[in-house]
């Protein structure tokens, strides 16, 4: 039997049973009449259960609410992923992922759970923001629970806002799960650090798309702090010559250190060290692919020794329970 089945048999089995122990109770105390003068308060009970069987077999068929998990999958080592990421996404029902996950990442995604992808990739988009925003309240109301897969931390670049304000509109349960951000995975594995004691106290992170120039960051102020900050462009590797180009005309020397990371964290990551006045030119060499970032700081030019190997047997090792 089913559980509707069920829901229903029960309630039409305590109607029943109301009814008839009242009866017996009047007949009794001698109070033999018709049901409807003997029991008013049986068939006010009889009218109450049909009401709760209509309500209940209504709320049986509509579907409960889903929730949405929006999850870092970090920078591109499967072994970076948080363990609370991973129970997420094996309890999903649904996952939606951005095209910039690693592939070993979805790899990871068991089987039988479907795998939607969205977003975007070097500018090739599968499907527009709202669109997205549209698929996870629509899963979530159907009684799914998502996971919105995303590359790196979802609190950077990750447009977490507006995909939380859509969800928020609905009346779905959400919750944000971060990830290591791009920027923390390259400086790790490249051993380039991001701040440095005596050149650079703080770092900036910006996006690199420059399409509207009023929209772009202020470049003489860019200029100013790299005198003791590092500054990360995310996404950057198509405009590589348009940063180059701008600040050095907002006043940035052709010697500060530059490095642009590929696919950092990945079996593929490469990199390049130079300044600004070559870095373009040893990039178009080495033939990256991207996602890269650019690093542009004095601290570019302390790069720690690390060790590949080390951090391959790292991954390789077991779990110990």
């Amino acid at each position: 039997m089913s559980y509707s089945q069920n829901v229903v048999h029960t309630i039409w089995t305590r109607a029943f049973w109301s009814v008839r122990c009242e009866q017996v109770i009047f007949k009794l105390f001698g109070f033999f009449r018709t049901r409807e003068q003997a029991s008013p308060l049986g068939l006010k009970r009889t009218k109450w259960w049909g009401a709760t069987l209509f309500a209940t077999t209504n709320a049986v068929d509509k579907p409960q609410k889903g929730h949405v998990l929006l999850v870092g999958s970090g920078p591109g080592d499967p072994d970076l992923l948080t363990i609370k990421a991973i129970k997420a996404i094996q309890q999903a029902d649904v996952v939606l992922v951005d095209w910039l996950v690693n592939r070993e990442i979805v790899n990871l995604i068991p089987r039988h759970i479907e795998q939607r992808f969205v977003g975007k990739r070097a500018g090739l988009h599968s499907m527009k923001q709202e669109d997205i925003n549209a698929l996870m309240v629509s899963l979530a109301l159907s009684g799914k629970n998502v996971v919105r897969l995303k590359g790196g931390d979802p609190a950077v670049f990750g447009r977490t806002a507006e995909e939380t304000s859509a969800l928020d509109k609905a009346g779905i349960n959400y919750a944000i799960i971060p990830g290591i951000t791009a920027a923390s995975g390259a400086s790790a594995y490249t051993g380039i650090p991001l701040t440095l004691r005596g050149k650079a106290s703080s770092v900036k992170l910006i996006t690199a798309h420059l399409k509207n120039p009023q929209t772009e960051p202020n470049w003489v102020q860019l200029a100013s702090a790299l005198e003791n900050e590092t500054i990360v462009f995310y996404m950057g590797l198509a405009r590589l010559s348009s940063i180059q180009t701008r600040l050095r005309l907002a006043g940035v020397g052709s010697d500060m250190p530059v490095a642009v990371v590929d696919q950092a964290t990945t079996r593929h990551q490469q990199s390049c060290i130079g300044n600004l006045s070559d870095i373009q030119e040893k990039v178009q060499t080495a033939g990256f692919m991207g996602p890269s970032l650019i690093i542009v700081g004095e601290a570019v030019s302390n790069v720690s020794n690390i060790s590949s190997e080390l951090l391959r047997q790292v991954s390789e090792s077991a779990i110990k329970a």
